[in-house]
């Protein structure tokens, strides 16, 4: 069987990130697209991953670490995913919706990728 890509998009996650002063003091809303590739060797679901994990671990990364760049979420939470065996490739984008606000323009966002 071909590997296959599978993605969750729009987990919503709070944490405490940027370079701004105060930016850190509260919660902020960021918004995480994750895509990745796994080879399932069969139609079993201990074959791939399991999706909830995935996106509790996106969660808890973004939650419990603290980083001044979007840039640096975004490695975090490839590096989180990469932890599982089953992945091949991953792909985040994070999103912070505080920050397109601000600038006044749809989407402020950061993509980060690893592949085996």
């Amino acid at each position: 069987m071909p590997p296959v890509r599978i993605r969750l998009t729009g987990i919503h996650a709070s944490g405490h990130h940027g370079a701004n002063p105060g930016e850190r003091d509260q919660p902020q809303e960021f918004v995480v697209d994750l895509e990745f590739v796994v080879d399932p060797p069969g139609d079993h679901l201990d074959d791939t991953t399991d999706y909830r994990v995935l996106k509790e671990t996106v969660q808890r990364t973004v939650a419990e670490e603290s980083h001044q760049l979007l840039e640096t979420i975004a490695r975090s939470v490839v590096d989180a995913m990469r932890t599982d065996p089953r992945v091949l490739a991953v792909t985040a984008v994070v999103h912070k919706p505080a920050a397109a606000r601000s600038l006044g323009v749809p989407d402020v966002s950061v993509e980060a990728t690893w592949s085996a």
